[in-house]
């Protein structure tokens, strides 16, 4: 945990309250967890305290059900009180495989359905908790964040939303465009992203990479995921690169636009390992284009990095691409759900999350600053040290 010499002086907001939603239950019950074992080690003041009753817990779980009747109406209950809680409820929208039944067949809940039960268990608060706080990693409709026509608005309008609500800080993950907070000013917005994971989860498939300009490279597949890359290349103490779309405008405008090329703008990747940072693989069509364009341009190895691992159209694509060699290993965090089959792929790492997580809310509970987990160069640089001197222990 970052800083731990901060919460050993803070003192936490209000009694600490987790609410996990039926969407996220195996992250939220690791980072449970976490949450307890930090506590009994910790050695901050309010631990022996009797006036912070509650601080160091077997569990900080709060049981919360959302139920459904037959004709799939819903409503949410609580077991027992949250009056005076720091509340943290995790959601995880994009979890497809929870199921409800509806005049006699069933469903799957959707992206819409995971953000009505996550209104409908604030509702059931209904305001007596001290704080409520909104742990969403993929945040929903986070791709609809801008307008461009006659179309909607969708992810500004869910913040907005939650801020009327009551929710007073959204902790997300990777957002598309972390801009969009400002649908809500007043609303606490934070919005992490996990390098040192994905750092740490893929060196420890590898022994034998070399961390410097002349034998890494980090690439961006498109334009809007460059700051991402930039961050990522720059704590490694590698170069960066990128595809971007070069449309051509000496046609006439009654002609038909022809298709974008995707060009590279970077240094040359030949013998190179290439690593490949975005934010979501939905269908992972652009992913592996990338991927493939590097293998033409003669990478050693192509490794791709991705905070959600959708795969919504399955992973035929992924093995095919395996198997031709276009990439090395995908690293996907644990913040949704993953479908099955991904666990059995020799290609496939998980880049565990639950114990930063857990960290973020403990901080979040005693109010203490966040600027050394928003920001890990210092964590990364001296785990790439260890790296660097084949240290059998990379425990940080």
């Amino acid at each position: 945990m970052p800083d731990i010499h901060k919460l050993e002086a803070a003192i936490p907001v209000a009694p600490l309250k987790l609410i996990v939603m039926d969407s996220a239950s195996i992250l939220g019950e690791n980072v449970d967890h976490h949450l307890v074992a930090f506590r009994k080690s910790i050695k901050n003041i309010a631990k022996n305290d009797h006036a912070f009753k509650g601080y160091v817990a077997d569990s900080y779980l709060l049981g919360a059900s959302c139920y459904r009747f037959g004709s799939g109406e819903g409503k949410a209950m609580l077991s027992e009180s949250v009056r005076g809680a720091d509340l943290f409820i995790l959601t995880d929208v994009c979890n497809h495989n929870v199921s409800y039944s509806m005049n006699g067949y069933t469903n799957y809940k959707s992206p819409d359905d995971h953000y009505q039960d996550l209104k409908r268990v604030i509702a059931a608060v209904n305001g007596k908790a001290h704080r409520i706080n909104v742990i969403m990693p993929f945040l929903y409709e986070g791709r609809q964040f801008r307008r461009t026509g006659r179309e909607s608005l969708d992810c500004a309008y869910a913040i907005e939303e939650l801020s009327n609500m009551g929710v007073s800080n959204l902790i997300t993950f990777d957002a598309h465009d972390p801009s969009i907070q400002n649908a809500a000013p007043l609303c606490g917005f934070d919005n992490f992203t996990p390098p040192y994971q994905f750092i740490r989860s893929l060196l420890a498939t590898r022994d034998d990479l070399l961390i410097d300009k002349d034998h890494l490279m980090v690439v961006s597949p498109d334009a809007s995921g460059l700051n991402r890359a930039i961050y990522f290349a720059s704590v490694l103490g590698v170069n960066t690169g990128m595809f971007y779309k070069r449309r051509s405008y000496s046609c006439r405008q009654s002609s038909p636009a022809p298709s974008p090329v995707k060009e590279f703008l970077g240094e040359d990747v030949d013998g190179k390992d290439v690593i490949i940072i975005d934010d979501i693989v939905d269908t992972g069509d652009s992913i592996l284009e990338t991927a493939r364009r590097l293998k033409a341009m003669n990478a050693k190895s192509v490794y791709i990095c991705c905070t959600f691992g959708l795969f919504s159209r399955g992973l035929k694509d992924f093995d095919e691409a395996y198997e031709q060699c276009y990439f090395d290993r995908v690293v996907t965090t644990n913040l949704t759900y993953r479908i099955p089959e991904l666990f059995n792929r020799p290609y496939h790492v998980e880049a565990d999350m639950s114990k930063f997580l857990a960290s973020i809310v403990d901080f979040m509970n005693h109010d203490s600053s966040m600027s050394g987990v928003y920001t890990p160069t210092e964590k990364i640089q001296e785990f790439l040290v260890r790296y660097n001197n084949r240290e059998e222990n990379l425990n940080i």
